[in-house]
């Protein structure tokens, strides 16, 4: 199914003169990560089915500089957004939506003070936009009296005070919707945050995805829903690590709402 997936490229909606209502950014994971290629897939399936006229921007798309910044390195953070920026303004690009928070929040907070200002929206918020004003449904499917907690990424949560989108749209499913003793503001880092992702643990007793990974395991869920890429590769590294990955799985909110709609 997903092999069928068209998705026009900015480029290809301006030489048809196009403006599309908004500008999916797929993000490094979103592009490049064999698993979070599959929440990418489920997310444009979901505009599809909506009906919404989105673009992408393809090879011109670079990485959002998320990891640099974080990681101290100015420089080389200002080189990427600047970069971006260009190609975004040239555009015109007015509404962008993302799939991974790292981005959101780097686009939304840290890209005007470089001439970069758009509205910028987490899919999940998208999302339920688009449930609030009827342009998508939500049915439970096989996801009716599941057990589903959510794990609350940083730069959704307690950066950008989004904690009820998610939320939401998981209830929409008929879900029984757990939380784990740590959520919302008062949320753990699964430990991927800035730019941990990308090196070795420091030395402690316990890896922060394991410690996290144990709090959802307190509430014996079904799923762990995440709406972060990097949230999504770490909870399943703990899953696995416990041996649990045939009893416990782990869904970007967009998989769930495909699933659940069967596309």
């Amino acid at each position: 199914m997903a092999e069928n997936l068209v998705i026009p490229t900015m480029a290809e909606m301006l030489a048809q003169g196009k403006q599309p209502e908004v500008l999916f950014w797929v993000g490094c994971a979103g592009s490049f990560d064999d698993r979070a290629k599959r929440i990418t897939k489920a997310f444009v399936r979901i505009l599809q089915q909506a009906k919404i006229e989105f673009a992408v921007l393809g090879t011109e798309e670079s990485c959002s500089g998320d990891p640099a910044k974080r990681a101290g390195n100015e420089f080389l953070f200002q080189m990427q957004a600047l970069m971006n920026i260009e190609v975004l303004n040239a555009y015109e690009a007015k509404k962008i939506v993302t799939a991974c928070p790292h981005c959101f929040n780097t686009l939304k907070n840290e890209y005007p003070e470089l001439g970069g200002t758009y509205e910028v929206v987490h899919h999940t918020t998208f999302l339920k936009s688009l449930l609030d004003a009827g342009r998508l449904s939500i049915e439970g499917g096989q996801f009716k009296g599941k057990k589903i907690t959510f794990h609350d990424p940083c730069y959704l949560g307690r950066a950008n005070s989004i904690y009820e989108a998610p939320r939401d749209l998981i209830q929409k499913l008929d879900a029984e919707l757990v939380e784990m003793k740590r959520s919302k503001a008062n949320g753990l880092c699964c430990g991927a945050g800035g730019a941990q992702m990308f090196k070795d643990a420091e030395p402690g007793n316990t890896e922060i995805n394991l410690e996290r990974t144990a709090d959802a395991l307190l509430v014996s869920p079904d799923i762990i829903a995440t709406g972060c890429p990097f949230c999504n590769t770490m909870m399943t590294d703990g899953v696995k690590h416990n041996h649990q990955e045939n009893n416990i799985q782990v869904m970007d909110v967009a998989e769930l709402i495909a699933s659940a709609q069967d596309l």
